[in-house]
């Protein structure tokens, strides 16, 4: 044995090559902790005062090969000053440089997962051999920040800079077809072989039939574009970006004048122009925020994953009430792989839902997301009826009928006839009370919320709705059945509007009120868009539906009449009054027509202005900060009311929710990471500017108690 550590064992395989192993104890995969670090520094000096080593492969023990570097424990060193992170970078890439620099060759066989630090591993060795099951890539921008341990140095040299800009700014996990077109690895080969085939093309380089001492050279040296190149690669590629971004996002434009300012330098400097980039980046409010939601999303998974032990398998499932979203819940139902009852009252109603789940299906076979054996299959797991006739094998029952309580009560009620007495029985329904629902149940404890969002394929969240006589089974059963559909389950407690909807309603009642005093719509979209939202609040008004959203208003204003009910008439009321339900019926606060692709396209209508006119005020112009204090303070607000509460369990779960389910901008982190941003006392500052346009403005004591002792909602 060469070296022996708790993440990497080094040993002799045949003569004159060792192998390095990566194969982290105690853990599922192979990441990059102090641990593993530590390990790879000892391991390499071990190795480089071997004189009986001609050559090493690198390998990993796991399923995966890394999956990048330990975040959650890397993560408390960007709260370092500036220098202090440049310092740490600089001391990791010194280990990464030691295997660069070992005087033999090497080999990295990556037989899984590599991404990250994981990847940036494998651009340390002059050859990578990559298993046809493996992914690789540098995901780094979606939290905020780039690669740091040579990624933008080494994958330019590597691929070039074009496909290095593609593959740092676009962050995708790479499957081997482009991993060997673009250069990333030298050869791709079924799992199986990969170790032997690593082995023999590293026998090549020992023998000098692949020149290693060049591709190594390569990596070390200046980057291969005159000045005239250089900044077409460069100062194009930023343009772009810049225009895909907005300018939110500002880690893949720091990407990319990394690599420019150190296209011409070698290796050691270069990495300095890197760690130097690193560290601001991870300063900025962005990367806190991104890092901050992936923690949350592990918490999510963790919180999911705990629900298990009490969950029973769903191996037969059942949708009430076809149409679109019917349709939809039925499609991913079945896509995932657990077959579904589609029922309805009228054939109708079944067509829409199949035709729902068959388009579904088309769009992705015609992205080459499924075969048409896999396709066949899932629609043939969605089985169509008019009754109730094999409800008894059903484990759970989706009812996503119309939004109307004595409607829903009368479906709940015939449907427990039907079922087994252990099935569990869900509504999705958007607002009404699952204890006013439960009410007339013979056994509550099987009822509660799942309301999914649409459209159900591509919103991520499900809120899973626990009532007063919820039992734990219930909701266990529900979040597991979630998960297994590809969603992310919050469990929140019952309350009208539950989470998601009880916090964007007060984002619309800012926004009524910002009209009614004279604001222009399309100015607030345009502000509110910049400010991060895939659409502005109008925009978004047309997306729900007028009828919609009224109906749901009118909830919230019974549910929490002190803040919610307003003393005036909206423009929203106005125009679901004259017919205008966004794009329903292709008038909303917008006109709409559909594109080549066959989608709604707004355009402005001067007809809605006139409409309007008589709730609207005199038209004045509001700032950029004071339409976006106007709507956010409301919904931050209402996330915090929904927390103390006990609405929802923690500020992690109330985030995610915000932006698994209305598209909160995900760089600002989350409402409540969005109050710490700013700092609690100043946000209180800003909402008691506005105190005196009613109580959905007015910071909750315990805020105020906050803001006072300095304290944050994530510490």
């Amino acid at each position: 044995m060469i070296y022996e550590g708790k993440a990497i064992t080094v040993k002799m395989i045949e003569d004159g090559i060792a192998e390095l192993n990566f194969n982290l104890q105690g853990e599922s995969v192979n990441k990059f902790d102090r641990v593993t670090l530590e390990n790879l520094a000892a391991a390499a000096e071990a190795l480089k005062n071997n004189s009986d080593v001609k050559g090493l492969v690198v390998t990993s023990g796991k399923d995966c090969f890394i999956v990048g570097a330990d975040i959650t424990e890397f993560g408390e060193n960007f709260e370092a000053e500036p220098e202090v992170i440049v310092n740490w970078i600089l001391q990791a890439n010194q280990i990464f440089n030691a295997i660069e620099d070992l005087p033999f060759p090497t080999v990295t066989a990556i037989n899984g997962i590599a991404l990250g630090g994981g990847f940036e591993m494998c651009l340390a060795t002059d050859i990578r051999v990559m298993s046809d099951k493996a992914k690789v890539g540098l995901p780094e921008v979606k939290l905020g920040i780039y690669p740091g341990f040579g990624g933008t140095v080494r994958l330019p040299r590597v691929i070039g800079a074009d496909n290095a800009i593609e593959w740092i700014c676009m962050g995708a996990e790479n499957k081997p077809e482009k991993a060997l077109k673009d250069g990333a690895v030298d050869a791709v080969v079924p799992a199986a072989q990969l170790k032997d085939a690593a082995v023999a093309m590293l026998k090549e380089a020992i023998a000098g039939t692949i020149n290693w001492q060049d591709r190594r050279a390569e990596k070390t040296s200046k980057l291969k574009l005159n000045a005239m190149e250089s900044m077409m690669v460069f100062e194009t590629a930023k343009g772009f970006v810049m225009g895909q971004t907005k300018g939110q996002y500002p880690a893949p434009v720091e990407a990319i004048k990394t690599m420019q300012k150190a296209a011409g330098m070698g290796r050691d400097k270069a990495l300095e122009v890197e760690a130097n980039g690193f560290a601001k980046l991870a300063k900025t409010t962005e990367s806190q925020a991104l890092i901050g939601l992936f923690m949350n999303d592990q918490l999510l998974k963790k919180k999911a994953k705990a629900y298990d032990a009490q969950a029973r398998d769903v191996k037969q499932a059942a949708v009430l009430g076809a149409g679109i979203m019917g349709g939809g819940i039925a499609f991913q139902s079945a896509l995932k792989g657990t077959p579904i009852l589609m029922k309805d009252i009228a054939e109708a109603g079944i067509q829409l839902g199949l035709d729902e789940a068959a388009k579904l299906i088309a769009k992705r076979l015609e992205k080459k997301k499924m075969s048409p054996l896999e396709a066949a299959q899932a629609l043939n797991r969605i089985r169509p009826t008019l009754s109730y006739g094999d409800f008894a094998t059903v484990d759970i029952v989706v009812e996503a009928v119309v939004e109307n309580p004595k409607v829903k009560k009368m479906v709940l009620a015939q449907v427990e006839d039907v079922v087994r007495e252990d099935a569990i029985i869900a509504s999705n329904t958007s607002t009404i009370s699952i204890d006013l629902l439960a009410a007339d149940l013979k056994r509550p404890e099987n009822f509660l919320g799942m309301h999914f969002f649409n459209p159900v394929h591509m919103m991520p969240l499900v809120e899973v709705i626990r009532g007063k006589k919820t039992s734990p089974e219930a909701v266990a059963t529900t979040v597991a059945y979630a998960k297994k559909m590809g969603k992310t389950p919050v469990v929140v407690n019952d309350c009208p509007g539950f989470l998601v909807n009880r916090v964007l309603f007060p984002y619309f009642g800012g926004f009524a009120g910002l009209l009614r005093d004279g604001a222009d719509f399309q100015a607030v979209d345009k502000v509110m868009e910049k400010f991060g939202w895939p659409m502005g609040p109008a925009y978004l008004l047309d997306v729900v539906g007028m009828d919609t959203a009224v109906h749901a208003n009118e909830v919230m204003a019974e549910g929490f009449p002190d803040r919610m009910k307003a003393d005036f008439k909206s423009a929203m009321q106005v125009l679901f009054e004259a017919g205008r339900y966004g794009q329903k019926n292709n008038k909303g606060f917008y006109v709409y027509q559909e594109d080549k692709k066959g989608k709604p396209k707004k355009t402005v209508d001067q007809s809605t202005y006139e409409l309007i006119a008589p709730v609207c005020g005199a038209r004045k112009e509001f700032t950029a900060d004071e339409i976006i204090e106007r709507v956010m303070v409301p919904m931050c607000i209402e996330t915090v009311r929904c927390l103390e509460e006990g609405i929802v369990e923690s500020a992690s779960e109330a985030d995610m929710g915000l932006i698994f389910g209305i598209g909160f901008p995900p760089f600002r982190g989350g409402a409540l990471r969005y109050i710490d941003t700013i700092g609690v006392a100043k946000f209180v500052e800003i909402a008691d500017k506005y105190k005196d346009l009613g109580a959905l403005y007015h910071p909750t004591a315990k805020m105020r108690e906050m803001a006072a002792k300095g304290d944050k909602y994530f510490a």
